[in-house]
Order: C-alpha cells, then structure tokens, then sequence
C-alpha cells in the first residue's frame, strides 16, 4: 500500500490507515454540523421534513469531495451554499408547477359509482382473493382461462372452479337480478328464453 501523507514523527500513513481518518473526520464534521445546517434549511424552507432531505442530499454531495472539502477554510460554508441552490431549486420548481397548474383547466369532476358498481365491489369483497383474481382477469380484462392459469401458476381445472364458485359467491350475495326496464306492452316474453321478443 502507498503511502498518503506523513504522521507526526515521520512514520507514513497507509491507504487503508488514510480512509478510516477520513470517514472518522467526515463523521466528527458531520456530528458537529448537521444540527446547525438542519436549523439553515428549516429557516429556508419552513418545511421541517424539505430540510431534512436538503441537509442529507448537501452531505451526500459532500461526501466524495471531502478530502478537498476538509482543506477549506470552512467546509460548512460550502455546505451552506450547497443548501441554498438546492432550496432555490425547489422553489423555481415549485413556481414552475403553479404556473403549469393555473394554466390548465381544473379537471372535470369524476361521476360517482352507479349503485350497481358499488353493489358490485361490495359483493367482490366477499369473494376468496383467488376467485376475486379470477373473476377480474376473465371478465374486465378479456384473458382466457389458460391465459389466467399461465398467470397464476394454477391449472386451467382450478381457474375454472374459481370462476364457477366466483360466479355462485357472487349470485349468493347480489342475489336475482332485476330486468333493467318493463317489457313494452304488447311484447311477448318467452319462458325460460330469458329476454323479450
């Protein structure tokens, strides 16, 4: 190993001897730092939480400069100067936002959940997590059952038994449905056909 410096008496420093030195210096600098640079963030943000990550992110940035960083006169200077551009940052950020914002349009208000919808999900939550799995991959995103049974690791036998339980879980609980209108008078309506002709 090289040699980095010379300790007092003339005995060499060696690379690995030279490392720790440093951690243990970065380590006291920082114990007798952060707290102040803590309170110089907090006066500029005003965001007890926005300082904490300006004062780690100023240390992280420090950390790989720290043997220039240590021969400075104050070293804390630095860190000051780097919390402050990374505050007016966040500032001409947040500015850039608002002014993104109040030019769009507000969003049009999201329509509430038809009561069938509600019931619906209602009825879902009843249902084992694999039927409920199931059921939403055959029915709201179009998938076979050997696609369903490639995703899940299951057999085609058992995604066909979760859909065929999921549907009885859900008659169960939904129970029988109601025709969506009246037939029209005068329509004719074929039994066990289950629609209006």
């Amino acid at each position: 190993m090289r040699p980095l410096r010379n300790r007092p008496g003339g005995r060499p420093v060696s690379f690995c001897e030279g490392a720790v030195e440093m951690t243990e210096d970065f380590d006291g600098f920082y114990r007798d730092t952060s707290r102040r640079l803590l309170r110089y963030a907090y006066g500029l943000t005003g965001d007890p939480v926005e300082a904490q990550d300006l004062v780690q992110e100023s240390y992280a940035r420090a950390w790989p400069r720290w043997r220039r960083l240590s021969g400075y006169e104050d070293p804390e200077a630095w860190l000051r100067l780097v919390v402050n551009r990374l505050s007016a940052d966040r500032w001409r950020r947040l500015g850039v936002r608002r002014s993104r914002t109040a030019a769009d349009p507000p969003p049009a208000p999201a329509a509430p959940p038809s009561e069938d919808t509600v019931l619906l999900v209602r009825a879902m939550r009843t249902l084992p997590a694999a039927q409920r799995r199931a059921l939403t991959l055959f029915y709201l995103l179009d998938r076979s059952v050997g696609e369903i049974a490639a995703e899940t690791g299951a057999t085609t036998g058992t995604v066909k038994s979760w859909l065929s339980r999921g549907r009885a879980g859900l008659a169960a609980t939904l129970g029988p449905l109601e025709p969506a209108a009246d037939p029209a008078p005068g329509a004719e309506v074929r039994k066990g056909a289950g629609h209006v002709s």
